[in-house]
């Protein structure tokens, strides 16, 4: 009996760095073991083309090597506020896909289409039709909420267009597939037919548990992954100066937007505790960041990001670190009712920073915490498990495992992250 066939839709896949490259990657990697699985990419861009000229991130010869991997080449690569140029990125990006789905001679039992940007659930929506295939929408972000709350594309008649295009793939889509339990009554109330939504979260590969060994001198905070519209960069600022005042040692590896002005920031107040490092492979990453005590998370204060489970806190929780967010919502709840870290809801620098000390000066709490880290990625962030929840969603089950994860158990180790 041959394989289904299953077409994956994605702006951002291998060696792109960020969760969302690495998410594609790895549902790429593990459905490819039960169905024969095509990718219909671009050219890795994210955070910028030039990045990838490096081959340190290329690692993967399977991957360079792969047939079914299709990149459409788009001209305007750059990640920027203004609305025009993202406009014209994203139109290009999906006309150049239409073009290829229109002249595949594949076919296929399944499109895999994830979301944002929302334009590519128009190519899924086409996909389907052309294929007359089953349609699951992976959403990783809720648009065009989040682009208002980071003030992207702010303009009324856009939004207008925007939401009727996410209430159309809501609707179109056979299954739906999300990243976060916040999502859930958001896009509940747009279906207009009953359609199943599962929970499969950013996850952890069980060979990337074992990467690196954790440091014995010192102690030093981590801040991994973007710095953007969506992050609060002055609560970075700020917290980057209250350590400097403690002497601890802040290391960041991070790019985006807003990095330029962090940085410019830490030259002018010459806050020497703060290192940037250059953006690395995930490999790196994960090891380095298994290098330091304490994992920094910090998001704007719009409602759109109580909704989000941001794949740096992952990394942190399988790094076993305890987590120092600014942070409310989902991240909120899961942080406390898993008793590994603490969280400000206010955003307040000097909670956060009280916290860091308490952890420095009785390592008993941080030993507490990583014992429940590692119960919480066994239990729920592995993607050797999560993945059967992806497949229940292809294959129509009814899984016990939609929308229904993460609730809490009283089996966590309490830990004291009041701070006095």
């Amino acid at each position: 009996m041959s394989k289904k066939s299953l077409l994956v839709i994605s702006q951002n896949f291998y060696p792109e760095i960020g969760s969302a490259g690495n998410r594609i990657k790895n549902i790429y990697q593990l459905l490819n073991e039960q169905y024969e699985v095509h990718v219909l990419t671009t050219e890795a861009s994210y955070p910028n083309k030039k990045l990838y000229i490096e081959k340190q991130f290329w690692h993967d010869r399977q991957l360079n090597e792969d047939k079914h991997i299709h990149r459409v080449k788009v001209a305007n690569r750059k990640y920027t506020r203004n609305m025009f140029n993202r406009l014209l990125y994203y139109l290009e990006m999906m006309c150049r896909m239409v073009w290829m789905i229109l002249c595949s001679k594949n076919k296929y039992d399944a499109v895999f289409v994830t979301s944002p940007p929302i334009f590519l659930g128009a190519v899924g929506i086409l996909a389907k039709i052309r294929f007359k295939a089953k349609l699951i929408l992976d959403v990783r972000d809720l648009w065009p909420d989040s682009l208002r709350g980071v003030g992207v594309f702010n303009y009324k008649w856009i939004i207008s267009l925007f939401r009727m295009m996410e209430k159309c793939m809501y609707n179109r889509a056979d299954s739906i597939v999300i990243n976060s339990k916040g999502f859930y009554h958001h896009i509940e109330a747009k279906l207009k037919k009953e359609t199943p939504i599962y929970f499969v979260p950013n996850s952890i590969r069980k060979e990337e548990l074992t990467l690196g060994e954790p440091h014995i001198d010192g102690f030093a905070v981590v801040y991994s992954g973007n710095i953007g519209l969506a992050q609060d960069v002055e609560f970075l600022k700020q917290l980057s100066k209250s350590l400097f005042a403690k002497e601890i040692r802040l290391n960041v590896v991070g790019f985006g937007l807003k990095k330029g002005e962090f940085q410019q920031f830490v030259k002018e107040h010459k806050l020497y505790n703060v290192h940037f490092i250059r953006a690395m492979t995930r490999r790196e990453c994960l090891e380095l960041i298994k290098q330091n005590d304490v994992g920094v998370l910090c998001l704007k204060d719009e409602d759109v990001f109580d909704t989000v489970l941001p794949g740096k806190l992952i990394d942190y929780i399988a790094c076993g670190l305890p987590i120092a967010a600014g942070a409310s919502g989902y991240i909120k709840s899961l942080i406390e009712e898993k008793g590994i870290g603490y969280v400000s809801e206010s955003r307040n620098v000097e909670e956060i920073v009280q916290f860091i000390v308490h952890l420095k000066n009785h390592r008993h709490v941080a030993e507490a915490i990583a014992l429940n880290n590692e119960k919480v990625v066994q239990r729920d962030f592995l993607w050797e498990s999560n993945i059967h929840t992806l497949i229940d969603a292809i294959e129509d089950e009814k899984a016990v495992q939609k929308v229904c994860r993460l609730e809490p158990k009283n089996e966590m180790i309490n830990i004291d992250s009041k701070v006095n």
